[in-house]
């Protein structure tokens, strides 16, 4: 606080010298209203894989319109450039089906400023400007938020409650499992098939052998082929946004029993 008053007074005595003023770029600013008039000029590109793979995955910012409303803005640095955040994103967005084809981006590589602060003055922008931004703080950009906010009561607003995942048409492609691979061998591979999150507890029950070939067409296909395998007591439960698999018996005020063994 000294120090700002001592710069303070400085600058006072300095406004008076003659020859001389004081200068300072409002930097950020600057940039705001380019990055502004540039977002406002690109056209919308659908949110797939596709079109998000042709794109530098380096730092910037990003929108995300559902049909023609704006509703996120995001950023992302060089160490999860733009490719990636968008890719994420797009998978997500297939395992929800009241947005599947409705979702559309509009991406700006920020060549040499941090894009941290950007986001921070886009949004106030285009709140400011009239935009629902309804995504913004709602759950869309979360992780996995662990298993002890599984009984986590939503609000209304949340993305997941208002598109929630549907675990019978979640698999781009049947998956084919092979007789001899374990219990656990088939849910790490539907896991990576899946369009959301799929949590499931790591236990020494999972190495159970399949005797026969068995092929899934969904999350909740694949589950009640596979929990018929394992010890009585293990629960496969549909939250909104995400998938669990644990050795218990208890419901979920956002939940919906899928299999159990």
């Amino acid at each position: 606080m000294a120090n700002e008053k001592e710069h303070e007074r400085e600058s006072e005595g300095l406004s008076e010298v003659a020859g001389f003023q004081q200068f300072e770029f409002a930097l950020t600013e600057a940039l705001i209203l380019q990055l502004i008039d540039c977002l406002d000029g690109l056209d919308k590109a659908p949110l797939d894989l596709v079109q998000v793979e042709k794109i530098p995955n380096g730092q910037g910012v990003y929108q995300l319109y559902l049909d023609d409303r704006l509703e996120y803005i995001g950023k992302t640095d060089t160490d999860a450039g733009l490719t990636t955040r968008l890719a994420t994103h797009a998978s997500k967005i297939s395992g929800r089906p009241n947005l599947r084809g409705r979702v559309s981006f509009k991406a700006v590589q920020v060549l040499v400023f941090s894009a941290m602060e950007l986001e921070t003055l886009l949004i106030r922008h285009y709140k400011n400007a009239g935009s629902p931004m309804s995504w913004q703080h709602s759950g869309f950009g979360s992780n996995d938020p662990g298993r002890q906010r599984d009984h986590t009561k939503y609000k209304e607003a949340h993305f997941d409650l208002r598109h929630p995942i549907d675990v019978t048409e979640d698999l781009a492609q049947p998956l084919v499992i092979a007789a001899g691979s374990t219990v656990r061998e088939a849910l790490d591979m539907l896991k990576a098939a899946l369009p959301y999150n799929f949590r499931y507890e790591r236990s020494a029950e999972l190495d159970a052998v399949l005797e026969n070939d068995i092929r899934l067409s969904s999350a909740a296909d694949g589950l009640r082929q596979l929990l018929p395998l394992l010890p009585a007591d293990w629960q496969a439960t549909r939250l909104p946004g995400y998938v669990i698999l644990y050795p218990e018996d208890r419901g979920y005020d956002h939940g919906e029993v899928i299999a159990k063994s």
